[in-house]
């Protein structure tokens, strides 16, 4: 932090990154040299034969090439150890020696072609070990070529050339003018049309319409806007994610004060409460897990469900009509089949039809708690990611709730094609012909529980009983009077440090200023950060003891920008203050505090290691609050707390240990 500036831009790389590779290489490049060494020495008085003299000068050749580039890549090393990350001043020789290592690169191409040639000259009748030896020099010359290709490709930063503008002094700085005006839209305009072409890469497999070039878009300028403030690289936000997950876990270890201790005690009354729900979320767990279809049974069933599944799901298979999109030898109606327990005749709708904004669902007839229940799919295609990432806010305007209400575009978007299908489709009509005294339950995980959320929202003046159990929601999804509506049928679920409930755009802008805080404050090189933080996510040990406050350095100058190499704090870029100004000038904004749906019952582990491969996991659950979800927690398990399988196996730890006491 900053990128590298050489050859006129910038790149996605630090001048403190070329630590670890570049030792990678230097060992490797050291044990060439010595090999070389050696074949050269033992063959020295045996270069009579046919090619020996051309064989005897690239020898000599490639020993000298390979001493160089052993000092350079020594040279390059020793000064990228040097300086923290926000001190980049002691490594600012760094870019001379990177283009003596890259002029290198050069007779290194000449000699692996010599090499190449001498190889294949079927004239040459030296020995084998000698001709073995030269074969495995020039294998090992081009894929170190190709390799640093590939690594240039990837650190290539298509905004080096406009993103670390500045106005000049003479220069006004009223972002009004004319000439700032036009810099500033010409810079954003190119990173919307870079991050553009990025998503549309990525999703080079799906076929694209109206729909998803308006959603690619609506996400190139999320990502623009998240990134226009900030110079860090790669390696910068993973020192900073680790340096957030040792102070916090040092925090963690800090005995709590009495009084919090005794504010999460619950009344019995409470507990009840709580217990019920648990129960019900378990059993309704199922249903949002089975949504997934194939994929989830063949991930929590890696050894039997295909076996089960090849045996099991062309006996019984529905008609066209009552199934929509497709399915292939019926593996995804099979599989819900086996995940539910539920009978064919229990379905009335089954959809798998899948696009941007409009994601498969069920509606079946669970007769154990006389309940027709809605399932929502969670995220499983690019289709659906595009709708997670569509983030913008709309408005959602209800009688019940006095103020207007906010909500996440994309999840909205799909709950209205839910709701058109469910009512103007007559399946709701259909399932109450068929049980008029049900209940209605609607469930989803992740996309499927924000978007069951929002449905249950639209249709609870229709059906005033109806109950949703949204497991592991988006945490950007309703604003706060929405939210609060529906803490009246609506129970959210959330498992340990799951991201994805804490994931929004305020909880993001949050990230990234403890992010620059704590790099910026950390006095160590990026090479130890990395390299301890390696040591203590696997094998975990006593967090390091990093500093966590500023050194007498001014707070309010980490709300700036980091765009300039020369001083890190100082300088604001013209276009962080004019996102800074839309941001005061915009309204509403276009991305407000946003929260979960619903009562929050919160899970988690008791008395278990952090660490992935633990086992014996014992969980607690608790009711609580969307402030305990304002900020995102780093943890290994961030990721694996959200899976649906992780969700269904601490409900039904949790119902079976209440069962337990119940009979005791």
């Amino acid at each position: 932090m900053p990128g590298l500036v050489v050859f006129g831009r910038r790149w996605a790389i630090g001048s403190d990154d070329f630590v670890l590779p570049g030792a990678f290489e230097l060992f490797v490049r050291l044990v060439w040299w010595i090999g070389i060494l050696v074949l050269y020495t033992v063959h020295k008085g045996q270069f009579n034969c046919p090619g020996g003299g051309l064989l005897h000068s690239y020898l000599l050749g490639l020993l000298i090439l390979l001493a160089s580039i052993i000092c350079a890549l020594s040279a390059l090393v020793y000064i990228s150890m040097q300086g923290t990350i926000s001190n980049p001043g002691p490594r600012k020789s760094l870019p001379k020696i990177l283009y003596t290592r890259l002029l290198l690169y050069f007779p290194e191409f000449i000699w692996a072609v010599v090499g190449a040639v001498w190889v294949s000259d079927n004239s040459v009748q030296c020995e084998k070990t000698v001709i073995n030896g030269i074969i495995g020099t020039v294998i090992a010359s081009w894929i170190i070529i190709v390799f640093t290709i590939i690594g240039v490709v990837i650190v290539f930063d298509p905004l080096g050339g406009k993103k670390t503008f500045y106005l000049p002094d003479g220069v006004s700085r009223n972002l009004e003018s004319s000439h700032s005006g036009q810099l500033l839209y010409n810079v954003k305009s190119s990173a919307t049309r870079v991050w553009e072409k990025r998503i549309r890469l990525l999703c080079c497999c799906i076929v694209q319409d109206d729909d998803h070039r308006v959603a690619f878009t609506s996400i190139a300028e999320l990502f623009r806007n998240y990134f226009s403030d900030t110079d860090l690289v790669p390696s910068d936000i993973a020192a900073g994610l680790i340096l957030l997950h040792q102070e916090q876990d040092k925090m963690e270890n800090c005995p709590k004060e009495p009084e919090e201790v005794l504010c999460h005690s619950p009344s019995s009354l409470v507990t009840d409460d709580l217990d019920v729900e648990l129960e019900n979320a378990a059993h309704y767990m199922l249903f949002a897990a089975a949504a997934y279809g194939w994929p989830y049974y063949i991930y929590t069933n890696p050894y039997t469900a295909l076996c089960k599944l090849n045996g099991d799901c062309c006996r019984n298979r529905p008609t066209d009509s009552e199934i929509t999109g497709s399915d292939r030898h019926n593996f995804h109606f099979g599989s819900i089949l086996k995940i539910t327990g539920l009978q064919y005749r229990d379905f009335i709708h089954i959809s798998f039809h899948n696009k941007i904004y409009e994601i498969p669902f069920f509606v079946a007839l669970d007769h154990k708690k006389e309940a027709i229940v809605v399932a929502v799919r969670g995220t499983l295609s690019f289709e659906d990611i595009l709708t997670d990432l569509s983030a913008d806010c709309e408005d959602l305007t209800l009688e019940e709730v006095l103020e207007n209400g906010f909500v996440h575009k994309g999840i909205t978007q799909a709950a209205n094609y839910i709701y058109r299908k469910l009512i103007n489709d007559g399946i709701l009509n259909q399932a109450f012909t068929i049980a008029p005294e049900y209940k209605l339950v609607i469930v989803g995980h992740s996309l499927g529980g924000g978007t069951a959320s929002i449905l249950a929202i639209m249709l609870r003046n229709s059906f005033p009983t109806l109950r949703c159990y949204a497991f592991s929601p988006p945490g950007g999804l309703l604003s706060k009077s929405l939210a609060d509506y529906t803490k009246h049928f609506i129970v959210s679920v959330i498992v340990g440090k799951d991201l994805v409930a804490r994931l929004s755009m305020p909880n993001m802008e949050d990230l990234k200023r403890r992010i620059v805080r704590i790099v910026a404050n950390c006095n160590r090189p990026k090479y130890q950060i990395l390299l301890r933080g390696c040591w203590y996510e696997v094998f975990g040990g006593d967090p390091d003891d990093f500093p966590t406050e500023l050194d007498g350095r001014n707070q309010d100058a980490l709300t700036q920008p980091l765009l300039a190499e020369e001083s890190l704090m100082v300088h604001r870029s013209p276009s962080y203050n004019a996102l800074e100004e839309e941001s005061r000038l915009n309204s509403p904004p276009q991305y407000p505090h946003l929260y979960l749906p619903g009562k929050i019952i919160h899970i988690v582990e008791e008395c278990s290691s952090r660490r992935l491969c633990s086992s014996d996991i014992k969980y607690t659950a608790r009711w609580s609050n969307e402030t305990v979800f304002s900020s995102i927690l780093i943890s290994p398990k961030m990721i694996t707390d959200h899976m649906p399988d992780v969700v269904l196996k601490a409900l039904n730890s949790l119902s079976q240990e209440h069962g337990s006491c119940l009979s005791c």
